[in-house]
């Protein structure tokens, strides 16, 4: 390194005294060299002659592998700065990026270190400046602009020959001015101060565009314009060190506004592609900033064009309304729902024609979360996008491009959903509305070369359930389902398989016709119940506070009778209308606490069967009897594979004043009450009036009891089996006409009834956990 200091103090004083333009060796100038090997500097320096050239490495004999380092010093005149560039670059050695583990460390034997900061040639302003990088193996330094006027290139090698080839460059003294984008600000390096006083247009360099950029600096732009007038940056090259997502090495911050207090439109690294700016307003602030760090990295910085104008769209067509400008572009406008609200949208310029050659976009989103979910209606009560009347068959001039399904995320703007563009004057007056697939719509105006009076299109923010179905016209979560419609379909809670949202009520009401009668069957249920703790069988406003989904019949003069409430795991078993009954209306409710994934059913209209359904039957006039699933004691079988469900209706009457006793001595149907419901197979037992029936599923043990009390002269069981049945072993219940009353003779009493006294000869078990004898009168 003490070689090199001495070597450009004598380059100095020869260039003050005016020596030669070009020379191989300093030696005439120097004190004796520290060797006594030949000299193979090179100097170049601009002082009128040409202004561009090449060179190359020296050719060296070293028969005895000493070390030789020679100096390729380039000095540019006032005014200019050295641009270096290499062509061919050989030099014998692993550059650092290669060096693997266990191998001696790079560049050891042959390398070139760059040096293209230093601000003057004094003694020792190689150690004070940057150091640009050491280069070995076949791989050429990128090209390097001084930040000032000198560039030093020290090629060092041991090898026993050099030859001229090892190396090849041109270099070339530029003009400095292109640098200076504007009024230099005192006492620092590349801050400038651009006005539109001075220039409307010009380029905006890093300082040392197109080479590599100097590390430790900090540069910035300022822009000023005059009073309506907005600036525009166009960057057509931009490459930075890349350190991650949010720049925290290397950087461009672009400020929207006279300094770094303003907001900020961006901050930038990496390689951009057609990065546009625009200035809200007349003032603009660039700051370039690069960290002090070792020069492993060699990006270029950036190049671009700025531009002054009055020209570019005014924006308060965006702030008058709830849009909300996007900074750093031209035009472009988001809209945040404020939850179900509404607003309107205009082309720019309104309520005047639209100018030519613009292109605004507006990005319309509405509330997506764990508790909303939105779409977006959109309604033109304007338009008039001239076409191009050489080509009538196509927008091939303005157009307005409307993006429905988030396109714009994967910026797949040639996916649009519609292109609309003409005149107001034919039927229907306006495109028709558009609606979301999802919570973002998406719309890019461009006015093209034409005129037009442009458009006024109102949006709505409205819940969106993701619910099939016909859904009510003011937009509220019910949806309606017809038998005329379809036969046969889903529906699920809001937004499944995803969280429903909490605070809602839903409604879905199924109609069949008269002759018809609706099977619902749930394939899947988790219904939020933090405090759920049902018993066998029951459910309702005890068990489900949270959340619940509700069933009811539907009578056609507008009745209902309850079919029960259910939540947690408890799938409700399958559903059906009964024969003349209009439907089936369900609902879901969830409060403002958390939510769960919800249900997903399905739904089937079929003719109408017996009251009794596929089995079944009226039983009165007896004072006991037996009941039992379909084939018992056998399986019970899942119904026809063209059925939805196998439904058995059974009705049972006592004689007035008198009560029924119900007691199951055998059942074995698919499900669990209390872990996952009853999906496949469910027993209804109307044992209570009123209040919806008690619901049955699972395994009895032999020791539980499974015995209930009417609490009128009438019982009624509803046996249901869907279609996704495998069968199980099916249920048995003896029923017993008993009396309930205070003071009355009771010689078998059981649960608080009194049983008919020959009922201990039938050799049934009339209540649970007795023993079944037959007494010696029998």
């Amino acid at each position: 390194m003490i070689w090199l200091w001495y070597n450009i103090s004598t380059l100095t004083r020869a260039v003050l005294a005016g020596e030669t333009t070009e020379f191989s060796s300093l030696a005439s100038l120097a004190e004796p060299s520290p060797t006594k090997l030949p000299k193979c500097d090179r100097t170049f320096v601009s002082r009128g002659g040409a202004n561009n050239g090449t060179f190359h490495a020296p050719e060296l004999f070293n028969p005895n592998n000493q070390s030789r380092q020679c100096l390729y010093t380039f000095l540019a005149a006032p005014g200019q700065r050295v641009l270096v560039e290499f062509r061919t670059f050989d030099l014998r050695g692993k550059p650092p990026d290669g060096a693997a583990m266990g191998e001696l460390p790079a560049c050891m034997h042959e390398y070139m270190d760059i040096y293209s900061e230093m601000a003057s040639l004094e003694a020792g302003e190689l150690v004070n400046s940057a150091f640009g990088g050491r280069f070995c193996g076949p791989i050429p330094p990128r090209r390097r602009v001084s930040l000032h006027r000198a560039v030093a290139l020290a090629f060092f090698t041991d090898h026993t020959y050099t030859p001229p080839t090892l190396f090849v460059g041109t270099y070339r003294f530029i003009n400095a001015s292109e640098f200076e984008v504007g009024t230099p600000v005192p006492n620092t390096m590349c801050s400038f101060i651009i006005e539109v006083s001075k220039r409307r247009t010009g380029l905006l360099l890093s300082p040392t565009y197109p080479g590599v950029y100097p590390k430790d600096i900090t540069c910035n732009y300022q822009f000023i314009g005059q009073a309506g007038q907005r600036i525009r940056l166009e960057f057509r090259d931009f490459d930075l060190f890349f350190g991650g997502p949010h720049c925290p090495f290397d950087w461009v911050r672009v400020y929207d506004g006279p300094d770094n207090s303003s907001a900020v439109i961006g901050t930038y690294c990496g390689q951009q592609r057609n990065l546009v700016l625009y200035s809200s307003d007349d003032r603009l602030l660039v700051t370039f900033f690069t960290l002090p760090r070792s020069a492993k990295t060699q990006n270029r910085g950036f190049k671009g064009i700025f531009e002054f104008s009055e020209s570019f769209v005014k924006l308060d067509f965006i702030g008058k309304h709830d849009a909300e400008h996007i900074r750093g572009s031209e035009c472009d406008q988001k809209i945040l729902s404020k939850k179900e609200s509404t607003g309107f949208v205009y082309h720019p310029n309104y309520p005047f024609p639209y100018i030519q050659k613009v292109v605004c976009r507006y990005f319309i989103y509405g509330m997506q979360d764990s508790q909303n979910l939105e779409r977006v209606r959109l309604e033109f009560q304007n338009f008039s996008i001239p076409k191009n009347q050489t080509q009538p068959d196509s927008c091939s001039d303005g157009y307005l491009k409307v993006y429905l399904r988030g396109q714009e995320a994967t910026d797949s703007y040639d996916k649009h959903d519609a292109e609309l563009c003409g005149e107001a004057s034919l039927d229907p007056l306006y495109p028709p509305p558009l609606l979301s697939d999802g919570p973002r719509l998406v719309m890019v105006f461009s006015s093209g070369e034409l005129q037009g009076r442009g458009f006024k299109a109102k949006y709505t923010f409205e819940t969106e359930y993701r619910v099939p179905g016909t859904a009510a016209p003011g937009g509220e979560c019910a949806f309606t389902y017809r038998s005329e419609a379809k036969k046969r379909g889903d529906f699920n809670s809001p937004r499944y398989p995803s969280n429903y949202p909490s605070r809602t009520n839903c409604t879905y009401t199924l109609v069949a016709t008269p002759n018809e009668q609706v099977t619902v069957v749930f394939d899947h249920f988790k219904v939020r119940a933090d405090s759920w703790n049902a018993t066998a069988g029951l459910y309702g406003g005890a068990t489900c506070s949270e959340d619940w989904v509700e069933a009811w019949w539907t009578g056609r003069e507008g009745s209902r009778v309850p079919l029960g409430r259910w939540c947690g795991a408890a799938t409700p078993g399958p559903l059906q209308s009964p024969r003349g009954a209009l439907g089936l209306l369900i609902a879901l409710h969830t409060d403002s606490d958390s939510v769960a994934s919800g249900f997903k059913a399905r739904y089937v209209f079929e003719p109408a069967k017996s009251i009794f359904g596929d089995c079944g039957g009226n039983v009165s006039g007896s004072a006991w009897g037996v009941v039992s699933s379909p084939r018992y004691p056998l399986p019970y079988e899942a119904p026809l594979r063209s059925n939805a469900s196998r439904v058995c209706n059974w009705f049972i009457t006592a004689r007035p004043g008198r009560r029924l006793l119900i007691n199951f001595d055998h059942f074995a149907v698919e499900g669990h009450l209390t872990e996952r419901g009853c999906p496949a197979a469910v027993l209804r037992l109307w044992y209570e009036s009123p209040g919806p029936p008690l619901e049955l599923c699972g395994e009895k043990a032999p020791a539980d009891r499974w015995q209930y009390l009417s609490s009128s002269n009438s019982i009624r069981l509803s046996f249901i089996i869907a279609d996704k049945s495998v069968g199980a072993g099916g249920w048995s219940a003896v029923w017993t006409e008993v009396t309930v009353g205070a003071g009355e003779e009771c010689p078998a009493a059981c649960g608080g009834a009194c049983l008919p006294p020959r009922a201990a000869c039938s050799g049934l078990q009339h209540c649970a956990g007795m023993p079944v004898t037959r007494p010696a009168h029998c």
